[in-house]
């Protein structure tokens, strides 16, 4: 009988010609990528892809779009703040101050998506992961309100206040959007699926590149976004592991299972479901301390602690504020300045897609591990080239394909894969406390980077990516003796791979769970 090609899984054998063997069906490893997607593809139901692009538009979208929306339209800001200034107290700001007061804006949506990573715990165990992502639409559309009437009011505390607003939504939407992407979507494409997160994130950077072009600065408000996702979004099921789990509503979760997964029979997923987390039916959310306590997934904390912080701390974000100083300093005519950014955000986009096509082939390790590796030979070589490019007529050339090399190594791989691990580490309950830790990680370097960057730009000058390339080394380095390889595995099978490492073995791991969840029933009343 023939072998079956299973779209469920990756596991084809490979001759020593290179070749799949499936009875007559012989295809040429060069074929071999174009066979993969096709069945990764077919994974991909019609409700699973409006619900991840849904989404991912009106949550990482905005994230991404508003890192970047401040960077074009610098100059504006600043002037607009100066005038403000001046027509208040009757002098103008000094240059500290008005460098001080645009650190605080630009760092100050970190401080907004830190109190959203903290707040997103008992939002999400309340009203679930799909009405989470639609309440959140109110900050988006306050925040939306405040910046474009802060000129009209000449009020910057109004924009300030805007960017923290917006910085709450984007902290509970970066928790709360992989959440459901990672309860949504079938083991086979988690990781793919996984990284529309980043996808949209790149996508988000590169509208706020356009739209703070100076010819159409103002025009666009981020409102519209939210508003598609409010339209769509409640004509989708809820996360089916939220309800099945977290709810105990068998017949809810099964619809939901069928509506994303396109078939009739989900007895096998929601069967995998309850496997995975057999001793959860009567369990409570598990608490961050609770969870920093907990032995048996102690190195997978610490993964996610490492990867979060790497993410921000690697230098992208330096990148993504600050281009325009960048390229300014590698010598660019300014009034050229904002269109060559434009293939900053185009470069993100096109490497954020193509990885992921070929995460579920290629796995997470790889990509993860060698994106901070390319990182590190490319901030090296910009170091030397923006060191020595008074000296040398093509280096600021060179300086601009160093950028756009850095920002394509971080998302093939660092951009996206810690959103995926996040979600892949952890047990029902423990997910949630997870996305805060990762989420306080994530925003407490974002704002250390924002606030940071221009002094140890100013101090260190031309040597300042050394210190985002000593990061990034950092983190590759304990990735490769760390992290497992997590791709089509369950979380039993992933536990299983840190069970050593946490000196515990599986069943050990579920009886500590069981014991901690009966001790804080207990202590509630249960």
């Amino acid at each position: 009988m023939d072998e079956e090609i299973s779209s469920r899984s990756w596991g084809y054998q490979l001759n020593a010609g290179g070749r799949v063997r499936n009875g007559r069906m012989k295809v040429v490893e060069g074929e071999l990528l174009w066979l993969h997607l096709f069945l990764v593809f077919q994974n991909w139901s019609g409700s699973l892809i409006v619900a991840s692009l849904t989404g991912a538009f009106g949550s990482s979208f905005l994230y991404g779009y508003n890192l970047s929306v401040v960077n074009a339209p610098a100059v504006y800001i600043k002037k607009f703040y100066n005038e403000t200034w001046e027509r208040r107290y009757g002098f103008s700001m000094d240059e500290s101050t008005l460098t001080l007061l645009w650190s605080i804006t630009v760092s100050i949506f970190a401080i907004g998506g830190l109190v959203g990573a903290i707040i997103v715990t008992p939002i999400v165990k309340f009203f679930g992961r799909k009405c989470t992502l639609l309440l959140n639409n109110v900050f988006a559309v306050a925040a939306a309100i405040l910046m474009s009437l802060s000129q009209v009011a000449g009020s910057f505390e109004m924009l300030i206040l805007g960017r923290i607003i917006m910085g709450v939504d984007a902290g509970i939407s970066l928790s709360a959007l992989p959440m459901y992407l990672s309860e949504i979507s079938p083991k086979e494409i988690r990781g793919s699926l996984g990284q529309v997160t980043a996808i949209f994130i790149c996508v988000g950077v590169f509208m706020g590149q356009v739209l703070g072009l100076p010819e159409i600065f103002g025009t666009v408000r981020i409102s519209v976004a939210a508003l598609i996702q409010v339209v769509i979004l409640p004509f989708l099921p809820e996360s089916p592991r939220y309800l099945l789990l977290e709810k105990h509503n068998t017949s809810k979760a099964e619809k939901a299972f069928q509506t994303f997964l396109g078939k009739e029979d989900v007895s096998q997923e929601v069967e995998e479901v309850l496997a995975e987390s057999r001793v959860q039916r009567n369990t409570k959310l598990v608490s961050v301390l609770q969870l920093l306590r907990t032995r048996a997934v102690r190195w997978q904390v610490i993964t996610v602690v490492v990867t979060m912080g790497c993410y921000q701390l690697c230098g992208l974000n330096a990148i993504w504020y600050y281009t325009n100083n960048i390229f300014s300093e590698a010598g660019i005519n300014r009034e050229t300045i904002p269109y060559v950014t434009l293939s900053t955000g185009a470069v993100e986009t096109l490497a954020a897609v193509s990885s992921g096509l070929v995460i579920e082939r290629l796995g997470r390790r790889p990509l993860l591990i060698g994106g901070f590796g390319l990182m590190i030979v490319f901030f090296a070589v910009l170091t030397v080239s923006l060191t020595l490019q008074n000296n040398v007529s093509w280096l600021p050339y060179l300086s601009i394909f160093c950028i756009l090399a850095i920002i394509a190594s971080f998302c093939i791989g660092p951009g996206g894969i810690p959103f995926v691990l996040t979600g892949e580490f952890f047990q029902q309950s423990q997910r949630p406390a997870a996305f805060m830790v990762a989420g306080t990680v994530n925003w407490l370097s974002n704002f250390a980077v924002g606030l940071l960057f221009p002094f140890i730009q100013s101090g260190l000058q031309t040597y300042c990516f050394l210190v985002f390339a000593a990061i990034c080394f950092a983190g590759a380095t304990y990735l490769f003796f760390v992290l497992p390889e997590t791709k089509n595995k369950t979380l039993n099978e992933i536990s299983l791979a840190f069970a050593k490492r946490n000196k515990v073995s599986l069943e050990m791991q579920e009886m500590n769970h069981y014991h901690e969840e009966r001790k804080s029933s207990l202590l509630n009343g249960g």
